[in-house]
């Protein structure tokens, strides 16, 4: 969770911009706006951009004043709700019938986590603090699970008889989802009840927050279903759009889960990356690996159920190029969160992988 500062005041912007978004599907829905032109397309997606923002800041805010572990919920739920829209917007839109979707936006998540946030973390937090030391029983248990969950998720469909690969069949499908469901409410259990001590900083047992208000929380709980609302019915609008612009650049369709996963991602990775930089790294870290245990743990099984109603089954094994730097990002995470101490080595590690999956997702 980001930093759980005393909010008295509600920052306009956490208002104006579901407000923006909300006009613009109005002038949508009344025909003002009559084609996507890419000018339209960037702004639509700098806005959706802004609403996962508010979104995201309105659900800390109920987070704080209810309190752990109902607090982490809450934000792994509102996150979900925001990439999980995105997926099944692209996914209902889709005429193929075994879109990579859902399967693109999660190998993405977890390269942009691992190698992108994570490496940027440890590189400022390197350079500005020379070393910095974190809870390893957390921070392994947290890959752990990731680990797990990714490789039933997408490379074991790979190998499944009872329908040819890459995709599960129903029980099978249904078994991962449930399966993920249990191992990510496994997780929030250890982190927030049972073992709370192992995700705390090691200077500094618990942080301090001073709740909002009831009235702040109320405030923000409403906004945040509008913040959310807006987000789906935006996604909905753009997603021909932005698929069109994908292949009109020449990319593979595989961008539009990078482009997905990034903006989900981004307010917890912005969060992350300021708790390095003040040398919290253990809060930098439970940030992280939060939002990816949520988008694996919580989006599938959200979208599985999706997919079965709709009979429309999922391409959930990954190519042969993602499940080799699937397997590298896991190999090197393990060793830089095996020893409980970092440098600015580790970060340069992860960097070079996250840039070489971003190479081989535009140029396959």
């Amino acid at each position: 969770m980001a930093a759980g500062r005393a909010l008295r005041t509600m920052p306009a912007w956490t208002w104006l911009i579901p407000a923006l978004a909300l006009a613009l599907l109005a002038l949508e829905h009344a025909q003002f706006v009559q084609e996507a032109t890419p000018l339209a397309v960037l702004c639509a997606t700098l806005l959706i951009g802004g609403v996962v923002f508010a979104a995201v800041h309105h659900a800390e805010v109920v987070a704080l004043r209810i309190g752990e572990p109902m607090g982490s919920l809450v934000l792994a739920a509102a996150v979900t709700a925001i990439e999980t829209s995105l997926i099944l917007s692209v996914l209902l839109s889709s005429e193929s019938d075994a879109p990579e979707i859902a399967r693109d936006t999660v190998i993405a998540a977890m390269m942009i986590v691992l190698n992108g946030v994570v490496g940027l973390c440890l590189l400022v937090g390197g350079l500005r603090h020379h070393e910095q030391g974190f809870q390893v029983q957390g921070a392994t248990g947290a890959l752990s699970v990731l680990g797990t969950l990714a490789t039933l998720a997408m490379i074991l469909p790979n190998y499944t008889l009872a329908i040819p690969g890459p995709v599960y069949a129903p029980v099978q499908l249904a078994f991962v989802a449930v399966m993920s469901l249990a191992l990510y409410g496994l997780f929030v259990f250890v982190q927030t009840v049972s073992h709370r001590a192992y995700f705390l900083d090691a200077e500094v047992k618990e942080a301090i927050h001073t709740a909002p208000g009831a009235r702040a929380a109320w405030r923000s709980a409403g906004l945040l279903v509008v913040s959310l609302a807006s987000v789906v019915l935006l996604a909905e609008s753009l997603t021909p759009s932005l698929q069109g612009a994908v292949s009109a650049a020449g990319l593979p369709q595989a961008c539009v889960g990078v482009v997905i996963a990034a903006l989900t991602l981004m307010p917890e990775g912005l969060s992350a990356f300021r708790a390095a930089r003040a040398n919290r790294l253990q809060t930098s870290l439970n940030l992280a690996l939060g939002s990816a245990l949520a988008s694996i743990g919580l989006t599938i099984p959200l979208v599985s159920l999706v997919s079965v109603s709709i009979g429309k089954s999922l391409t959930m094994g990954l190519q042969s190029e993602d499940i080799v730097l699937l397997i590298l990002t896991l190999f090197t995470s393990t060793l830089t969160l095996a020893t409980g101490r970092t440098t600015v080595l580790q970060g340069g590690v992860h960097m070079v992988i996250f840039a070489a999956f971003l190479i081989m997702t535009a140029v396959p």
